[in-house]
């Protein structure tokens, strides 16, 4: 892949013109780190970067990430070192600087996840499926890390949902879904939305957001303790495209 800039600068285009409504009935909304792509350590040097951009030193603690939102990781942070946070915009900035920033560190250690070309191709190819990104992260710097790892083509991250905005990650799936219909003039629901991610509170945000949960073993937690969680479906990854259509099939051929 050519080198673009040593600076991302995230797209001020839509990356997928709306098709029509009625060739649209699934909404597959994709997590980010450790569900498509390995950061490589990119995320924590960013929240670190953005730290010390906005106090001018160092954290003591390291970001503690595991499924949070970006509000809620930079407010902890702060938080451990005795601080109060800034407003919500400039912390934004200065993450989406740090970020910016990191692109070609994502290049060049990030990696697609086993699995994750099959698995977004064959969704892709479903008539009537839409597949966006619910994550933590502010949008720009989703976008960097699909970006850097040549996944941003199939995603129409109009209709995601970020960490700006809501602390709360199961604000996050009704967000997506109110984007999604209006862009696509249908209701999506329950009824007609996938979650993925390798979380529990992955797991957590769906269940509680309204949607079908299918939870993937590629980060930290394990076959059981998504189980555990209560996730509709559990893989250990996304190498078996057959497994995913079984799992997903109800929604799909609904």
């Amino acid at each position: 892949m050519a080198v673009i800039s040593e600076t991302f600068r995230p797209a001020t285009v839509s990356s997928l013109a709306p098709p029509s409504a009625a060739e649209h009935g699934l909404l597959v909304l994709w997590d980010v780190d450790h569900t498509l792509v390995d950061n490589g350590g990119v995320s924590k040097e960013t929240y670190a970067a953005a730290f010390e951009e906005l106090t001018g030193v160092e954290p003591r603690v390291a970001a503690r990430t595991g499924g949070r939102t970006d509000r809620t990781i930079m407010r902890t942070m702060f938080a451990d070192q005795g601080l109060q946070m800034p407003r919500w915009a400039v912390v934004a900035g200065a993450l989406e600087r740090a970020g910016a920033a990191r692109y070609e560190a994502m290049r060049a250690r990030g990696s697609v996840l086993p699995g994750v070309l099959a698995a977004v191709g064959h969704l892709g190819a479903v008539p009537g499926t839409i597949q966006s990104v619910l994550t933590g992260n502010v949008r720009p710097n989703a976008e960097m890390k699909l970006r850097a790892q040549g996944l941003v083509d199939g995603f129409d991250l109009d209709v995601g949902a970020y960490g700006a905005d809501s602390e709360d990650r199961a604000d996050l799936v009704t967000c997506a879904q109110r984007r999604a219909s209006g862009r696509y003039g249908r209701r999506f629901d329950e009824r007609n939305t996938v979650l993925i991610g390798d979380t529990p509170r992955d797991v957590d945000a769906g269940r509680r957001g309204g949607a079908y949960v299918l939870a993937v073993a590629t980060g930290v937690h394990t076959v059981d303790q998504l189980t555990d969680a209560g996730a509709t479906a559990v893989l250990p990854d996304l190498a078996d495209v057959a497994a995913l259509r079984r799992h997903l099939a109800r929604l799909i051929d609904a």
